[in-house]
């Protein structure tokens, strides 16, 4: 018999024959099909919600998301208090998510307040936050970070051996979810550049009664005299019907 928890993940209930890993695994398995199909954004939000309900220790849960530059942002949480977590890392620049980008793939506190690693941050995010444990596991596909799982405890040693086991199944997890919907989103992106393009060129073929190629040509040198991206140029032409004057 199966209990629907939120993210539309289903708790099955305990049989002899099953244990404790297999559940999870069966767990896992269903959210990250599910995640597959949201928005970079959904699949984000489903991790961290689904973080905060299968492993016992963690309170609250984020993911960080790492953009050219490494510029990092707090892309979901299960907790809006956490974006105050992530913007005393950017403003000290120490911490957990921080380390597990540039350093460890996993990085482990039983006690923030304590921790060598943070002298600044650790303290003031006990202080201001009752957050006393983290796990922070970096999300990457072989050579490209993708961001960071945060897991967060209100008490010290909040994580078992075994929840940072779990922990690091569910980043794999979202880790693959998380690239395959950027990817559909650049897809959806670049067809939709295509498609604004071949509009552009529609209106410049029209207008001056041109072959398509020549169409091409034209709005390409167009966006070089003018410096502007071909897509940004196509676009502007679509919307305004007019031509750029150089």
């Amino acid at each position: 018999m199966s209990t629907p928890v939120m993210g539309g993940v289903c708790i099955v209930s305990h049989d002899p024959q099953v244990s404790p890993d297999d559940d999870l695994r069966d767990e896992l398995a269903a959210a990250a099909r599910e995640m597959q199909d949201d928005s970079p954004q959904e699949a984000m939000q489903r991790a961290v919600m689904l973080a905060t309900e299968i492993i016992p220790g963690c309170a609250a849960a984020g993911v960080c998301v790492v953009h050219r530059g490494d510029r990092i942002d707090t892309h979901a949480t299960s907790n809006d208090a956490l974006k105050e977590i992530d913007v005393l890392q950017h403003e000290l620049d120490e911490g957990p998510c921080l380390d597990a980008l540039r350093e460890d793939h996993t990085v482990r506190s039983d006690d923030l307040s304590t921790d060598d690693r943070w002298p600044s941050w650790g303290p003031r995010v006990v202080e201001r936050l009752g957050i006393r444990s983290s796990v922070s596991y970096r999300l990457y596909l072989t050579d490209q970070d993708l961001g960071a799982l945060n897991l967060y405890g209100k008490d010290a040693s909040a994580f078992t051996d075994e929840d940072v086991h779990d922990g690091l199944a569910l980043a794999a997890h979202v880790s693959v979810a998380l690239a395959a919907a950027q990817k559909v989103q650049q897809l959806e992106t670049a067809l939709g550049g295509r498609t604004v393009i071949a509009q552009a060129t529609g209106i410049l073929m029209e207008r001056f009664d041109l072959d398509p190629d020549r169409a091409f040509s034209v709005l390409s040198r167009m966006s070089q005299q003018n410096n502007v991206k071909l897509r940004v140029l196509a676009q502007q032409i679509v919307t305004t019907r007019q031509l750029p004057t150089t």
